[in-house]
């Protein structure tokens, strides 16, 4: 068997060898590396706080209209709301209007505010060593377009006209529980006040020598 050869093949080729492509690795910029985990941390708060204020969502109990310190709540007096969030409130869930309907406001209730048990009272404005007493009062008389319960008044007694000397005025505190108009248009207050006190109001008030103040304002 004959072999041919040709020139192309007849030896080695010298020929120059490209080096191996050497691909670098790219560094990360440590200013990009903390932005990329501020973003995640950012990421995971947003989520825990989306999550949170919805499992805190759900309907409470608002004022309705201006409360006065001790009046007693009525259905009238409230409204059911929707809160989203509620973060540091704790405002009474509208499923347990029931329990507070019947007492007492604390503390005057403006309207379209949160309700919060301790702004209720099942206490009586009447304290320790106080007894309740009904004062009328003629239109003139009233020291304020409105008196409401929590106010505090000054009685002043006046001397009897006959008094030697001209006499001397006395004073007495009381606070109000309530207040009533009948048909003749005499208000009525009911107050508490010493009761110490409570015999010496009775007779000034028989005798109309008796004036009323307004001290501070509920």
């Amino acid at each position: 068997m004959t072999v041919a050869t040709t020139a192309e093949t007849s030896g080695p080729i010298d020929a120059p060898i490209a080096p191996p492509r050497v691909v670098r690795q790219r560094r990360m910029r440590p200013g990009l590396l903390g932005l990329a985990v501020l973003l995640v941390a950012l990421g995971g708060l947003g989520a825990a706080f989306a999550v949170t204020s919805v499992r805190a969502t759900g309907s409470y109990l608002a004022v309705a209209r201006a409360v006065p310190v001790g009046t007693v709540l009525a259905a009238d007096d409230l409204f059911v709301v929707q809160v989203a969030g509620g973060q540091g409130l704790a405002p009474i869930p509208a499923d347990r209007v029931d329990e507070v309907i019947g007492k007492r406001a604390a503390v005057a209730l403006a309207p379209g505010t949160l309700v919060a048990w301790e702004q209720l009272t099942d206490q009586p404005l009447i304290g320790p060593g106080q007894q309740q007493l009904s004062l009328g009062l003629k239109a003139s008389e009233v020291p304020a377009r409105q008196l409401h319960p929590g106010d505090k008044l000054l009685l002043i007694g006046r001397p009897a006209r006959d008094a030697e000397g001209g006499g001397t005025s006395t004073r007495f505190e009381a606070t109000v529980i309530d207040t009533a108009t009948p048909e003749d248009g005499e208000l009525v207050l009911y107050l508490a006040l010493a009761e110490r006190d409570v015999p010496a109001v009775v007779v000034l008030a028989g005798e109309s020598r008796i004036a009323v103040v307004l001290k501070t304002a509920a």
